[in-house]
């Protein structure tokens, strides 16, 4: 059975009627993957009045394009997307697909690979191609991020997994590079939902959202309360940066759940993480760990903070925090 799926597909992701950028960051490991198969590589663009971008994917790296545009496809709805994607792989058969850890893949691909009675590999950080027995190897963190794993999925097809944002850069792009476009249609019941769309409320964030920022300044219990969060507010202001927070303090209302960072919240992976009075919970170092620099503040010398950390502050963050704001403003 197995023998009948080929090729690699790629999940690309539409906000504000663009393509998003980690789109074409999954095309850069797509690419290696069907390299390594020789096969083509394929991308599944899913919205509407999206057709027009479809050539941005083949500049980016795309061999083919598979473009389903209707209006019910406007904004993201869960079961229009998973009955969508589920047609048209039982039509055209991958054997492999693979998804960004953002919130679109992570809600899509746990119920694509039900319907489709396979594997899935979520958050992975690294990829690559058993060519013998043509497995797709997923590697990623497992324990708390204390264990790399090694996961097949070699009885059933496609083989699926998420990657985390941002761990991969994308390909330059090649105005020169052609490929083929599909329009795809589905059933009329694919495309009907259980879901209301009543209104679109964008998250309140401090800069980017947090999976798109490239600078994160997070707090948590040492803030000690609500009101010094504005202290992280106006530090990421002046960094170009984003506001995060531990599960400890959305718990404690001090953030919203849209700023959480942990395994119950966003993986993020940001080129610098400002960890503000976190311990350094392992739910939480598993959610940031694959920063690029780690710097941490924190009064316990003993905090498992340090352990990730890349820079090292001990001391008071109500102290300290206000001290950079100030060097920063002049």
């Amino acid at each position: 059975m197995n023998a009948e799926y080929r090729g690699v597909w790629t999940l690309s992701e539409v906000r504000d009627g663009r393509i998003h950028p980690v789109s074409y960051e999954l095309l850069a490991w797509g690419r290696d993957l069907a390299d390594s198969l020789e096969v083509p590589l394929s991308a599944v663009l899913l919205g509407h009045n999206i057709a027009e971008q479809a050539g941005d994917l083949i500049v980016q790296g795309a061999d083919q394009v598979y473009v389903v545009d209707d209006l019910e496809l406007a904004h993201f709805r869960p079961d229009i997307w998973t009955k969508t994607l589920t047609a048209l792989v039982n039509r055209h058969r991958p054997e492999i697909f693979i998804a960004s850890a953002t919130s679109t893949g992570r809600t899509v691909m746990p119920v694509l690979y039900v319907d489709l009675e396979t594997g899935l590999t979520a958050d992975c950080t690294e990829l690559s191609i058993d060519t013998k027995e043509r497995l797709l190897l997923q590697t990623r963190p497992a324990i708390g991020g204390n264990v790399m794993a090694d996961i097949k999925t070699p009885f059933c097809r496609p083989q699926m997994c998420t990657v985390r944002p941002r761990s991969k850069k994308p390909l330059a792009a090649d105005p020169a590079r052609t490929g083929k476009v599909f329009t795809e249609s589905v059933a009329p019941e694919s495309l009907s939902s259980v879901i209301k769309l009543l209104e679109f409320l964008p998250e309140k964030n401090v800069g980017a959202p947090l999976q798109d920022a490239e600078i994160i300044v997070a707090g948590g219990k040492g803030m000690k309360k609500a009101a010094n969060f504005a202290l992280l507010e106006e530090l990421a202001g002046l960094l170009g940066g984003s506001v995060g927070a531990s599960r400890m303090a959305v718990d404690l209302n001090w953030a919203p759940y849209s700023s959480q960072v942990g395994l119950s919240g966003k993986s993020v992976t940001p080129k610098i993480y400002i960890a503000c009075g976190i311990s350094g919970a392992v739910q939480h170092l598993a959610g940031m760990s694959a920063s690029d620099t780690v710097i941490a503040i924190n009064s316990d010398p003993e905090a498992p903070i340090f352990r990730v950390a890349d820079l090292a502050i001990v001391g008071d963050v109500l102290e300290i925090v206000p001290a950079l704001i100030g060097r920063l403003k002049s």
